[in-house]
């Protein structure tokens, strides 16, 4: 939940209610702390680059570079996490460069 419209309208937060889902609260635009949102980054700006003109080939050119996606790539977001993770605390949870 990151205050995206989508998570607050009146429709979600009844559902949440009523289903007794706690959700805690979180600044908006805050620093996404997953890495596999930086690897969703990477394989977008990878399709993108290719310029796919139908929803075939989008699912062909994101399967091909998906592939091409190193493991050292992943384990290098894995292993910059801590830095990460300082930087946000050192900014209090506003923007960093990551």
């Amino acid at each position: 939940m990151d205050n995206d419209p989508k998570h607050t309208s009146k429709v979600v937060a009844k559902w949440l209610i009523d289903n007794k889902v706690k959700v805690l609260e979180w600044p908006s635009q805050s620093p996404d702390l997953n890495p596999i949102e930086h690897l969703w980054a990477e394989l977008k700006k990878r399709v993108r680059a290719r310029r796919p003109t139908n929803l075939t080939q989008l699912h062909q050119l994101c399967l091909e570079e998906w592939t091409k996606i190193h493991p050292t790539y992943c384990g290098k977001l894995v292993e910059g996490y801590p830095k990460h993770l300082t930087q946000v605390k050192q900014f209090k949870g506003n923007a960093t460069k990551y």
